[in-house]
């Protein structure tokens, strides 16, 4: 018995060490398993996104839209909001702070600049692009024909002076259509809001124009002579003068020439300083910006800028109503305005728009890019920029 015991007690030692042993094996084979696997890697944060707000001039919409397009592609961190509304609108909801960036046609006045000033943040203001303002108009018996147009019949049919199409001094200018010239009365379409590019042709026409001149005078605001004969219709924008001409035959508007382009409409050739008859043209419009000297001023004396400079320029080719439109942007003192973040992208999107933005393939049918020499005064704006 006693040897019977002494076998199973050296029996029941046994086990414990062979489990034992079998838990080792398991442990260094798994060893392997663990040294092949994959490191952990720890999850990246995207980059935040950054957006910026810009409102305003519905003059240069179609050239907004393409840098828009065409800067995200390459940036999709920064996502830019473009709200039209008109210059007016550009100027107050820069003033309030509703946006970061500001567009307005024509330069700001003093006493908005002063608003400006009190906000306790420097305003800086500099061209972005030209462009030019055209006469179109609905004429089903001529459709695209491009009519002619002088001087003093522009201003007498925006005046209500000159009531029917079939008018003699108009059919005098356009003799291959004057048969077609309907005994229609014209219905004049013009801009209801605030507006720059009213602001631009307004100017033209008090230019060419004493009577103009003195009896309507110039402004994104003015009281047009054919509301009171009942000739007159006001659109909001851009894009609204253009729906109600379409749909107004017989009717005539003034509009940015990339409106024109991209609704497949007829553009007059308007005579120039020099008496010649100039449709607006990539080339005609060139022809302008190259036949004066512009003076832009410091970006920080905005409101200093005049309006005429590039409105009847000299030379044959040269179209007379081009003009440029401007950026508003807050130099951002003590970061009253704008986040590092906010003015880091601002400042990227302004410096691209002001270089690779110029070129050729970023730009929209109906603009023309800076001169080189006024290109380069944005940029200085832009480095003044906190960030």
């Amino acid at each position: 018995m006693k040897k019977i015991a002494a076998l199973l007690l050296g029996i029941l030692l046994l086990i414990p060490v062979v489990s034992l042993s079998g838990c080792m094996g398991a442990q260094e084979e798994a060893q392997p398993q663990e040294t092949a696997a994959k490191p952990i890697t720890q999850p990246t944060t995207p980059k935040k996104t950054v957006v910026i707000r810009t409102s305003g001039a519905t003059f240069p919409k179609y050239q907004i839209q393409k840098w828009i397009a065409d800067y995200q592609k390459v940036n999709p961190n920064v996502k830019i909001e473009y709200e039209g509304g008109g210059s007016g609108k550009g100027q107050k909801d820069f003033l309030m702070g509703l946006t970061h960036i500001g567009r307005t046609d024509p330069p700001v006045k003093e006493d908005m600049w002063k608003k400006f000033l009190e906000t306790g943040d420097q305003p800086l203001q500099f061209p972005e692009i030209v462009g030019a303002v055209v006469i179109t108009y609905n004429v089903p018996e001529i459709g695209k024909h491009n009519l002619k147009l002088s001087r003093d019949v522009l201003a007498d049919i925006f005046l209500g002076k000159i009531e029917y199409w079939d008018d003699e001094r108009i059919k005098k200018l356009n003799p291959e259509v004057a048969d077609k010239l309907p005994h229609e009365k014209i219905i004049v379409v013009h801009r209801s809001d605030s507006s720059g590019t009213t602001a631009i042709f307004t100017t033209f026409l008090s230019m060419i124009s004493k009577e103009w001149a003195e009896k309507v005078g110039s402004g994104k605001l003015v009281d047009w002579p054919v509301d009171k004969m009942g000739r007159g219709v006001g659109g909001k924008g851009n894009p609204g003068v253009i729906s109600i001409l379409k749909k107004t035959p017989y009717s005539i508007a003034y509009t940015e020439l990339s409106y024109t382009i991209k609704n497949d409409l007829p553009t007059a050739a308007i005579e120039n300083r020099e008496g010649k008859f100039v449709e607006p043209t990539t080339e005609t419009i060139q022809a302008a910006v190259a036949g004066v000297k512009t003076n832009i001023p410091d970006p920080t004396e905005g409101y200093k800028e005049d309006t005429k400079q590039l409105l009847d320029a000299p030379g044959e080719k040269a179209y007379p109503i081009v003009a440029f439109t401007h950026f508003l942007v807050w130099e951002n003192k003590d970061y009253k305005h704008y986040t590092p973040e906010e003015a880091k992208a601002i400042k990227d999107f302004l410096r691209w728009v002001l270089t690779e933005g110029q070129k050729p393939e970023h730009l929209a049918e109906g603009y023309v890019g800076l001169p080189e020499e006024v290109a380069q005064i944005g940029l200085k704006a832009v480095d003044r920029i906190k960030d």
